[in-house]
């Protein structure tokens, strides 16, 4: 009798941005017009890619992320630390023209802890399409690729077809938020968006996805209107927001990977969104110290 061969372990892909995070802690966002001063401040590893890809590698499978950095010290800081973390980098670009895109965070450390973010870009927006096309071809059938949109559109659009023709599953995060053409949206497995963005994409009544999935906070998450709770954390573990929507999509991938089916899946996801408002940053472990060798 022959055997079956065995499937690779489960593979997922991010396709996105690796920023460098400048955090400054505030006791109330400023208010248009307003000046405020920090209480403190902290520069960590960000970019919604990196973000979502590192939570992906905490759930054990293989994490491939295609992206882009600058020929700087932050740069190859930030290799290193994926590196460290078990990501495969051999589809992450150093560009020497752009230096490694930034964000500037400003969090909120009294009330519900809000947030404020403006994106940098820099080597974000030189992501070479033909890399992006190599780490496709690194998958097999069923594996996972998840995009957003830090990295421009277009790319995206482009790249989201590609993996439908490879027979991928693909996670799509419309964040930030950016008008698809329906062709691309139709191609995506399951779209992730918040509640604003849910309300955006209504309004292109012929770009409705195969599957949708809305993160409402902490009251949950919705998949094709069946809603989940996730854990309820008392007010003062709030720490910093930031990355718990990264969290969620990259742990949701991880494990349509490894075969878990909705509610599994939107569970652990949930799980994870809640533990990343415990520490400051959009990843866990810390501050990138771009000194280090």
């Amino acid at each position: 009798m022959s055997v079956p061969a065995a499937r690779p372990p489960a593979r997922v892909l991010v396709v996105g941005s690796l920023n460098v995070d400048v955090i400054a802690g505030v006791r109330n966002l400023p208010r248009p017009g307003e000046t405020v001063v920090a209480i403190g401040s902290q520069v960590c590893p960000g970019g919604k890619g990196a973000n979502q890809a590192v939570a992906a590698r905490g759930t054990g499978v293989q994490v491939l992320l295609a992206g882009a950095v600058g020929d700087d010290d932050h740069g190859r800081a930030y290799r290193r630390r994926l590196d460290a973390l078990g990501i495969d980098t051999r589809f992450l670009m150093v560009d020497p023209h752009r230096a490694t895109g930034q964000a500037v965070v400003v969090v909120a450390h009294e009330g519900e802890a809000d947030n404020l973010i403006v994106v940098l870009p820099g080597a974000n927006h030189g992501l070479s399409s033909i890399l992006v096309t190599e780490a496709l071809e690194a998958l097999a059938p069923g594996d996972v690729v998840l995009f957003q949109l830090e990295i421009g559109p277009g790319l995206v659009e482009a790249a989201i077809l590609a993996a439908a023709e490879r027979d991928l599953q693909i996670v799509l995060n419309l964040s930030p938020y950016a008008d698809l053409s329906p062709q691309s949206l139709a191609a995506v497995d399951v779209v992730v968006v918040n509640e604003i963005e849910a309300l955006q994409l209504a309004d292109l009544a012929s770009a409705a996805p195969q599957s949708l999935v809305v993160t409402l906070g902490a009251a949950g998450a919705s998949w094709d209107g069946v809603h989940r709770v996730g854990p309820q954390l008392p007010e003062h573990l709030v720490v910093d927001t930031t990355g718990a929507g990264d969290a969620f999509c990259g742990v949701l991938a991880a494990m349509l990977a490894q075969g878990f089916d909705r509610e599994e899946a939107l569970d652990a996801a949930l799980v994870a969104g809640a533990d990343a408002v415990r520490h400051t940053g959009a990843q866990p472990g810390g501050a990138l110290d771009p000194g280090s060798r």
